[in-house]
């Protein structure tokens, strides 16, 4: 079940946060490093911008959009390791485009994680250019939802 996300989601969340971040190897080190980027902030959740994937009560997954200067981005999409490859991102993914095309963007944009590069694939986003991150290069994708 996708549902709109309530600050009282926050440590569920958090927790999903932390065990995604930490599960691909390639960005484990870093993150251990810089403990600060394992922390999830309350502002998509207190502001309506975060939905999240629940199963039987539990959350397993979530996905926050923010809009900055015009730009409709997902801001974050973590589901928790066990839960992956069963649609939980997709179905993340389809509700924000479901709620910005109700608003009339057109367009949600991404700085993709490399690993998560497929995910976003399927998911119909396309590359659409490069961004610099704190820990590197990452390619920016976006998904047309008119």
């Amino acid at each position: 079940m996708i549902r709109l996300g309530v600050p009282a989601d926050l440590s569920a969340a958090s927790d999903v946060y932390r065990r995604a971040s930490l599960s691909n190897a390639g960005d484990r080190d870093n993150l251990l490093a810089h403990p600060e980027y394992l922390v999830l902030g309350p502002e998509g959740l207190t502001e309506g911008r975060t939905h999240v994937a629940e199963d039987e009560g539990s959350v397993v997954g979530f996905a926050t959009w923010i809009e900055a200067g015009g730009i409709f981005e997902l801001e974050d999409l973590f589901v928790d390791p066990g839960w992956r490859r069963r649609g939980t991102a997709t179905a993340l993914i389809d509700r924000i485009a479901q709620v910005l095309r109700a608003r009339g963007v057109e367009r949600l944009e991404v700085t993709a994680n490399t690993h998560a590069r497929g995910v976003y694939r399927a998911a119909g986003f396309i590359d659409c250019g490069v961004a610099e991150t704190v820990f590197g290069t990452a390619p920016r994708m976006v998904l047309a939802i008119h």
